[in-house]
């Protein structure tokens, strides 16, 4: 049931200035009269892809949550979000850049949202021979030699590392993650939260490409190293829905290897918990509250 003053349903209902929390008809409940809640969030984008030939590693997607005591790029968790009952909130998850071939950037990653609250931005591009990686969520690695790492955004990740040349061939330098930045060929550390109830580790910056040696070694379990030496091991992807950097090429025209996809957890109440969905979150409980998880877009009615 609801009431209405004319056509426009009301959304609350007061008895001089306190608002009632529930409507009775004499001594029997008519309904309770749902009023806004609170809910944690984590928001990580799609990572960045790494370039290819010595290239430099993907950039982590930006992260953002309000779960724990630290959010992306070394900040405070920040607060939480207030939803309305009965409004639609649209849920958007960024899809991970693609690597790039030999002497070929790798692409940014994409933003992941919960439209008109929060927003994390794709990772960063990684470079190839001396140029500079892309900006983003968390920056892309810089070209081998002289490419300079691109830079993060503030409250969602790090700068990427610059490249580096180690007396035989260069190396791209990695990307910047969600806890550190890139630091030559390594990328920069994931995060972990556990809004889930299990620790977790998201957005770690892909390693750079090595020539003469080995390549470097993604910031976590869900990044992506780099490829290392003339025709040896190549650039590995980062894992699905963490938005961590895809890893840099080997030599002699290695392939960069893609960033991974991003992903949105709600933590709700289950008493406060609506049901109502769209996109097939995995739903999963802690305790006392509901977790949707969104490796896919779609929408949370509250």
């Amino acid at each position: 049931m609801a009431i209405y003053k004319n056509t426009t349903e009301l959304s609350k209902v007061y008895k001089g200035v306190t608002e009632l929390s529930a409507v009775y008809f004499g001594a029997n409940l008519i309904f309770p009269i749902i009023t806004d809640y609170s809910i944690d969030y984590l928001v990580v984008a799609g990572g960045g892809g790494g370039a290819g030939d010595i290239g430099g590693g993907g950039g982590a997607g930006g992260l953002r949550t309000s779960y724990g005591a630290t959010s992306g790029g070394g900040s405070s968790a920040e607060a939480t979000l207030t939803l309305v009952p009965s409004m639609v909130y649209t849920i958007t998850i960024g899809a991970g850049g693609a690597g790039g071939a030999a002497a070929t950037a790798g692409t940014s990653g994409q933003t992941s949202e919960i439209i008109s609250l929060v927003s994390s931005s794709g990772g960063g591009y990684g470079m190839y021979y001396n140029n500079d990686g892309g900006s983003g969520g968390s920056g892309g690695g810089g070209g081998r030699r002289t490419g300079l790492g691109g830079s993060g955004t503030s409250s969602q990740g790090f700068a990427g590392a610059n490249g580096t040349y180690d007396g035989s061939e260069g190396s791209g330098g990695g990307g910047g993650g969600a806890s550190s930045a890139g630091s030559g060929r390594n990328g920069g550390f994931d995060l972990l939260v556990s809004i889930n109830s299990v620790s977790t580790e998201y957005a770690g910056g892909g390693g750079g490409g090595g020539g003469g040696t080995s390549g470097g070694t993604g910031g976590g379990a869900g990044a992506g190293n780099g490829g290392g030496g003339y025709g040896g091991n190549g650039a590995i992807a980062s894992i699905s829905n963490r938005g961590s950097g895809g890893g840099g090429g080997a030599a002699a025209g290695g392939a960069g290897a893609a960033g991974s996809s991003g992903v949105v957890i709600l933590r709700i109440l289950t008493s406060s918990y609506s049901g109502t969905t769209t996109g097939s979150p995995t739903v999963t409980t802690d305790g006392t509250y509901t977790i949707l998880t969104y490796t896919g877009s779609g929408t949370y009615t509250a």
